[in-house]
């Protein structure tokens, strides 16, 4: 594990300023971490909603005690969108208010999971590992598609996974996480691996498809954006 401090976040000027930061701060990624135990500790779920037409972004953080899935602590933060929407450098529009929410915490967030990707990237460097290595925090990523990635349907069972593909390329894994279900995309954002990912995961995900964790952040920014919003 690196001992070099934490690099600030940096908004870019344009998407090719965008894709340098992206590659330079990949190589702080650190992948040979097995992580916390699934169900110990605590568990972060971040989510951020927006309201275009008001140029506002709200960041929500919810901590959940992850052997119980009762909520600790919760946290917003409203701010401004500071960049376009380009996909692939979708992270530069959310970490701002990402780390304000989370920096209103008076825990300390434990694993934090994000509704997006981390090393499942065409860089290599999705959401997830940006705000991993931006707080030094265990991070993993749980979307709700593919992106651009191709994979075979996991078996029908809660648990059941097959590999999320870049070619021949693993990046991360379809999960079941409940039968009759589509899966959730998995993968790894800094400091645990991919088993531990799916592990966490499927605690989190106990009575829906999508962690407890990121059902709970969303509900949360999208009411506190309706208020700022209104």
């Amino acid at each position: 594990m690196t001992s070099s401090p934490a690099p600030a976040h940096e908004t870019p000027a344009d998407e090719a300023e965008g894709r340098a930061v992206q590659d330079r701060l990949r190589e702080r990624v650190i992948l040979d971490e097995v992580g916390p135990e699934a169900g110990t500790g605590l568990v972060t779920g971040v989510d951020v909603a927006y309201d275009e037409e008001k140029d506002v972004v709200v960041a929500a953080a919810v901590v959940l005690d992850a052997a119980t899935l009762e909520t600790v602590e919760e946290a917003t933060a409203v701010g401004r969108i500071v960049f376009p929407y380009v996909p692939g450098l979708l992270a530069f529009r959310e970490i701002p208010t990402v780390l304000e929410a989370l920096a209103e915490l008076s825990v300390d967030p434990g694993l934090v999971v994000c509704d997006g990707y981390g090393v499942a990237h065409p860089r290599r460097f999705g959401l997830a590992s940006h705000l991993g290595v931006l707080t030094g925090l265990p991070v993993i990523g749980v979307g709700k598609n593919p992106f651009t990635f191709t994979y075979e349907a996991p078996g029908p069972r809660r648990g059941d996974s097959s590999p999320l593909l870049d070619g021949d390329e693993v990046v991360g894994r379809a999960l079941r996480t409940r039968e009759s279900t589509s899966p959730v995309f998995v993968s790894v954002g800094h400091r645990i691996s991919l088993d531990n990912a799916c592990a966490h995961t499927l605690r989190l995900a106990g009575r829906y498809r999508q962690p407890e964790s990121t059902r709970r952040a969303d509900a949360l920014c999208r009411r506190v954006l309706r208020e700022a919003s209104a």
